[in-house]
């Protein structure tokens, strides 16, 4: 409070906010002109200037700071006596206004260092209210809801779903969405990609994605291991693996394989099988002459670059109580693990945030 024979504070009036104006007119020389002069006279600064092509003419999203408390209701009326029609009016953040190019650049690199928040990336590029993960099947993208709400498929099982109440979408905004996606589905393509590992020993070892034809070396793979190492892997006293389980080794069902090849032979198969909680489940057989010698590490390292590259960040094993081989290789692989509290033979690994 102040004190006795001295004035009180005057408070002063709040920052105007920065709106962002969406304004439809033709396109007709000296339109745009007259509508900053409109906003000069209502003494609002115009801040950034975007030009959205639309059918029969254009759409001209105005960033602006108004004058200290200008009715909306007012610059409404004032657009209209131009022959324009102002769509929307919301809030800005002066902050972030830069130009769509830099923000779309922006918005992917952090969108590729981080795929669990390209719905998240999504929703600043749109400016759009929300933007919802879905199954594809329940995506339909024939439910435009007069342009406010747009679908994008992510692959063969997913789709993100931007919804926007303040102005529906425009094509410029739509191609510039899908263009993201399209940067980001190729960016997840080449982390697939094969990996040449570099080692002391010079021995060209490749981590690349199994196919079907690597039948027949994975059938040879398992003839080299020992019993125990397969029953590691397989927690049964298996030999020889029936020809029908090849193609499910190579190509699981959502999921992917990794192999490491030496030359003509595959010296070890990784799994890498997404579940429905939004985890993955992981698998591991490297040859026994090839242990100990970095190979395992390189496949569950690989495994995690993969599945960090859809979002995942927990994954889980098959581990036989008392066997430290998979958490050691976690350990190597810069993941942490936790054994499951039921009998222990779930063992959890946590990618580093």
């Amino acid at each position: 409070m102040p004190q006795h024979g001295q004035p009180a504070a005057v408070e002063e009036p709040a920052t105007p906010s920065a709106w962002r104006v969406r304004v439809r007119m033709h396109d007709h020389p000296g339109t745009l002109a007259r509508i900053a002069i409109r906003l000069a006279d209502l003494e609002c600064n115009i801040l950034g200037l975007t030009v959205l092509p639309v059918p029969g003419g254009v759409l001209d999203e105005i960033v602006l700071r108004p004058a200290t408390g200008l009715p909306r209701r007012l610059l409404v009326d004032a657009i209209r006596e131009e022959g324009c029609e102002c769509t929307a009016i919301i809030d800005a953040d002066v902050h972030e206004l830069v130009d769509s190019a830099s923000s779309t650049l922006a918005a992917a690199r952090r969108a590729v260092d981080d795929p669990a928040r390209l719905a998240e990336v999504l929703k600043e590029v749109l400016a759009a209210d929300v933007v919802t993960l879905v199954p594809v099947t329940e995506a339909n993208p024939a439910r435009t809801e007069s342009g406010h709400r747009a679908v994008f498929e992510l692959g063969a099982d997913t789709a993100l779903v931007a919804r926007r109440q303040w102005a529906p979408f425009v094509q410029l905004e739509l191609t510039r969405a899908e263009s993201l996606v399209m940067l980001l589905t190729a960016a997840a393509r080449n982390v697939a990609g094969p990996v040449v590992l570099d080692r002391p020993d010079g021995a060209a070892i490749v981590l690349r994605k199994g196919v079907p034809g690597d039948a027949d070396a994975v059938s040879e793979l398992h003839r080299r291991c020992s019993m125990a190492t397969l029953f590691r892997r397989y927690h049964t006293g298996v030999r020889t693996v029936p020809r029908r389980w090849l193609h499910r080794l190579l190509m699981p069902p959502r999921g992917t394989s990794v192999l490491a090849v030496f030359g003509r032979e595959v010296i070890g198969l990784a799994q890498l099988i997404p579940t429905a909680a939004g985890g993955a489940e992981i698998s591991l057989l490297v040859e026994d002459d090839w242990q100990r010698q970095g190979i395992g590490t390189a496949l569950l390292a690989r495994l995690a670059v993969l599945a960090e590259a859809q979002g995942i960040t927990e994954l889980t094993a098959d581990c036989l109580a008392g066997d430290d081989v998979m958490p050691r290789t976690a350990a190597r692989a810069g993941l942490r693990t936790e054994r499951g509290s039921e009998d222990g033979a779930k063992l959890r690994l946590f990618l580093p945030a």
